[in-house]
């Protein structure tokens, strides 16, 4: 799949069915995107895991911090990744080891190895890189809502 544009069907599809999220580089500072994030989902009413191993056994709006996906105690439905872009590989070979894999891996803005994410969807997991999950949010509520005003944004097919 290139990775340049994503249809909102896809985005929307994603975010609207996963239930449990695993935040890998969360951060304990309240000023960094992925505590933001963090706090954005839980309210929203998923089950968010943050991942950091610097952090592990630490909180973050009362989540416990994790070391690896693989000490999430339930299946993740999507990994949220907040790390460099040359880290994305190790994230995605990562999740490759996990005996249930995700839906989806979703890399933050400034996140995208394209080779990475081939390897990804070769297992079957649908990819987002260089996107911001907060942004695409909205989309969730138009597909639930088909005839709410889209302010501009229609969902297109997949």
């Amino acid at each position: 799949m290139k990775h340049d544009t994503y249809a909102d069907a896809y985005l929307a599809g994603i975010l609207g069915s996963a239930r449990t999220v695993a935040i890998v580089g969360a951060s304990l500072k309240d000023n960094r995107p992925s505590h933001w994030v963090t706090g954005f989902l839980l309210g929203k009413g998923y089950h968010v895991y943050p991942v950091n191993p610097l952090h592990a056994g630490e909180r973050i709006l009362g989540q416990l911090i994790y070391s690896w996906l693989s000490d999430i105690p339930e299946p993740i439905d999507l990994v949220d990744v907040f790390r460099r872009s040359d880290q994305l590989a190790s994230v995605v070979e990562e999740v490759l080891r996990l005996p249930d894999l995700p839906q989806a891996i979703w890399g933050q803005l400034g996140v995208r190895d394209d080779a990475a994410a081939a390897r990804a969807e070769a297992a079957g997991i649908k990819v987002v890189m260089d996107r911001a999950l907060v942004t695409e949010y909205p989309l969730v509520y138009e597909m639930s809502h088909p005839h709410a005003a889209h302010h501009g944004r229609g969902l297109s097919a997949a």
